[in-house]
C-alpha cells in the first residue's frame, strides 16, 4: 500500500503522524511511504532520518494526498485540504465528527474512507488511540491552568500548591476517566487540593484508594458542581462520551457564581466541551475571558509538547496502521472489532451513531460498507 503523511497545517500543530521509526516499520511490511519535506520537524524529527527509515520525501502536501492511498495524519483536515482528498482514500487520524458539521459534510462529499482515532474501541470499552493524548492532555491541564491563575494572565493571583501558612489552590476536576485521573494526580502532586467529580460510584472508589490525600472524590450532579466551583481556583472539564458531544456540565449562569479570575480549562473541547461558554482556542491564542472567568479551550493542547506526543501517538496507532496497510481497511475492519468501530464516514455515507446524532444525518450500517465490491 502506499502510505501518505502530511504535514499538519492546523495552527501551531507541530506533532506528525508517523515517527521515522514508524515509517522503518511499515516499510518492513513492504509498502511505499511518502512523507511531505518538513512534516517531522516540529516533532524533533529531521527528512533525513525519514529517508534512512526508507520513506520518498514529497514537497507539498498536495503532492502526497495525490498518491497515497492511505493517509496517517494527527487532526482533522481542514478547510484547505478539502480539496486534495480523493474518492476512497483511507484517512487514519482524530476527526471528532461529533464537533465538526462543516468537516462531516465535507468528507461525505468528498466519499473519503474515515478511519478516526477517537472511536477505535476495545471490548473493555478502552480507547486504545484516544489514551495516549489523554493522558498528555490530563497532565498538561493543571500545568496551563497554574500558569493562567498568575494575576499578569487574568487569573486569580494563586500559586496552586501555596506555601506553609497559605492555603493551596482548589482545583475541580469533572470526569474521572483517562483525562481526569492524569489531571488530578498532577494538581495533587503540584500541592493542590483536589476534587474530582464523576458520576461512576466504582471508579470513585478505585480512585479513592490509590490517590493521595488531598484528592478527594465527589458524585458528579448539577448541585454539588453549583456548590463546588463557588470557592474553586481551577476548573478542569474531562469529560468524554465517545464520539459524541459532551454534556455542558458548567453552563453560562454558573460562571457568574464563580470568584473573578477562577480558570477553566475544557480538556472536552474538540468534543464540544462541557463547558457551555467554551468555543475551541489555538496555542497563538489560547485564552478568553468571560464575566471575568478565564478560559483556556486549546483543542490540541498536546500539540505544545510534539515530542512527547508523537512518540506517544505513534506507539498506540502503529500496529493499526500496519493491520489496515497489510489487509486493507475492509478486511482488517471486518476481523478487528475495535477498528470497525472506528469507521466514522464511508465513501459518502455515515456509519457512526454519534456522528449521526450530532448532526442528523441517516445511519447505514457498517456492515453494508464493509461488504466486498463486485463487478
Amino acid at each position: 500500500m502506499i502510505i501518505g503523511v502530511p504535514k499538519e497545517i492546523k495552527n501551531n500543530e507541530n506533532r506528525v503522524g508517523l515517527t521515522p521509526a514508524g515509517v522503518a516499520e511499515l516499510r518492513k511490511h513492504g509498502h511505499s511511504l511518502l512523507v511531505q519535506a518538513g512534516a517531522g520537524t516540529g516533532s524533533g524529527f529531521d527528512d533525513a532520518e525519514y529517508e534512512q527509515a526508507g520513506a520518498v520525501l514529497l514537497p507539498t502536501i498536495a503532492d502526497v494526498y495525490g498518491q497515497a492511498e492511505m493517509i496517517v495524519k494527527v487532526k482533522e483536515p481542514i478547510a484547505e485540504e478539502y480539496p486534495l482528498i480523493k474518492e476512497n482514500q483511507l484517512l487514519f487520524t482524530y476527526f471528532h465528527f461529533a464537533s465538526g458539521e462543516e468537516l462531516t459534510h465535507a468528507m461525505i462529499e468528498r466519499k473519503a474512507v474515515c478511519l478516526a482515532y477517537e472511536t477505535v474501541e476495545l471490548p473493555s470499552r478502552a480507547l486504545p488511540l484516544l489514551i495516549p493524548m489523554s493522558e498528555v492532555a490530563g497532565r498538561m491541564a493543571p500545568q496551563e491552568g497554574a500558569k493562567y491563575l498568575e494575576k499578569p494572565l487574568k487569573g486569580r493571583g494563586i500559586l496552586l500548591g501555596g506555601v506553609p501558612g497559605v492555603k493551596p489552590a482548589h482545583v475541580l476536576v469533572l470526569g474521572a476517566g483517562i483525562v481526569g485521573t492524569q489531571a488530578a494526580k498532577i494538581a495533587a502532586g503540584l500541592g493542590a487540593q483536589v476534587t474530582i467529580m464523576d458520576i461512576n460510584l466504582n471508579r470513585l472508589r478505585e480512585l479513592d484508594d490509590f490517590m493521595p490525600k488531598n484528592v478527594v472524590t465527589q458524585y458528579s450532579n448539577e448541585y454539588n458542581i453549583r456548590e463546588a466551583i463557588k470557592t474553586t481556583d481551577l476548573v478542569v472539564g474531562a469529560v468524554l462520551i465517545p464520539g459524541a458531544k459532551a454534556p455542558h456540565l458548567i453552563t453560562r449562569d454558573m460562571l457568574k457564581t464563580m470568584r473573578p479570575g477562577t480558570v477553566l480549562v475544557d480538556v472536552a473541547v474538540d468534543q464540544g466541551g462541557c463547558i457551555e461558554t467554551c468555543r475551541p482556542t489555538t496555542h497563538e491564542d489560547p485564552t478568553f475571558i468571560i464575566d471575568d472567568v478565564v478560559h483556556y479551550c486549546v483543542a490540541n493542547m498536546p500539540g505544545a509538547v510534539p515530542y512527547t506526543s508523537t512518540l506517544a501517538l505513534t506507539n498506540a496507532t502503529l500496529p493499526y496502521a500496519v493491520k489496515l496497510a497489510n489487509l486493507g481497511w475492509q478486511e482488517a475492519c471486518r476481523r478487528d472489532g475495535a477498528l470497525r468501530l472506528g469507521l466514522n464516514v464511508v465513501r459518502g455515507e455515515v456509519v457512526y451513531q454519534g456522528v449521526a446524532d450530532a448532526w442528523n444525518l441517516p445511519l447505514v450500517d457498517v456492515a453494508h460498507v464493509l461488504e466486498p465490491v463486485t463487478a
